[in-house]
């Protein structure tokens, strides 16, 4: 009997973080109500309460489908024994393209906020870990004196870079490039960093 109760709550769940996902693909987190989700689900509004705490928790079940998402987009660009320059082009494009392709589940990842007083819990944190880490681990390679804060700052650093100018770009911002040119320039940018550790 539990084992079936747990079954149908899976499944719930499975619907629930299906529906979340599609919502905030077709229209972002601006207007994302629980009873949407909830009907688009098949479900009924009480029913997103057995599972998640919140509307914020389904939201971070959302994200870390799109996280592992990502993931693997960013790990299948890399090229075998690519060189740092290299990697971080690979990266860079693959980065702009999911960004591109998935413009409002991508911006959720940033955009959404806990509660305040209320911390992001620990496990999601970890799964963004990945962004820092693909950069991280070429890095160490071409810093060997360097302590794995310095490495950590370095790739934050790079990332912070290539993902401003993919936002601010992608939000229709006055600083931003034109879609035209926008790969362009964050080849040309994956390149620049590259080339600053020499």
């Amino acid at each position: 009997m539990a084992a079936k109760r747990q079954a149908k709550k899976e499944d719930l769940r499975t619907r629930l973080v299906t529906a979340g996902t599609q919502l905030i693909r077709d229209q972002g987190l601006k207007g994302l109500r629980a009873r949407d989700i909830a009907e688009r689900a098949g479900a009924a509004l009480g029913g997103l309460y057995t599972v998640f705490d919140d509307l914020d928790g389904l939201i971070l079940a959302v994200n870390s489908g799109t996280l592992k998402r990502l993931e693997a987009a960013l790990e299948r660009a890399i090229p075998p024994d690519a060189t740092i320059e290299q990697t971080f082009l690979s990266l860079s494009l693959a980065y702009l393209g999911f960004a591109q392709a998935e413009k409002n589940l991508w911006a959720a990842l940033f955009e959404h906020r806990m509660p305040e007083g209320v911390p992001v819990p620990d496990w999601h944190l970890a799964e963004h870990a990945f962004l820092i880490g693909l950069i991280a681990g070429p890095l160490a390679g071409r810093m060997p004196g360097a302590t794995a804060e310095d490495i950590a700052i370095r790739a934050r650093t790079f990332f912070s870079a290539v993902h401003g100018v993919i936002a601010v770009s992608l939000e229709g911002r006055f600083v931003g490039i034109t879609p035209e040119r926008l790969e362009r320039e964050v080849a040309a940018l994956a390149r620049i960093l590259a080339k600053s550790l020499d």
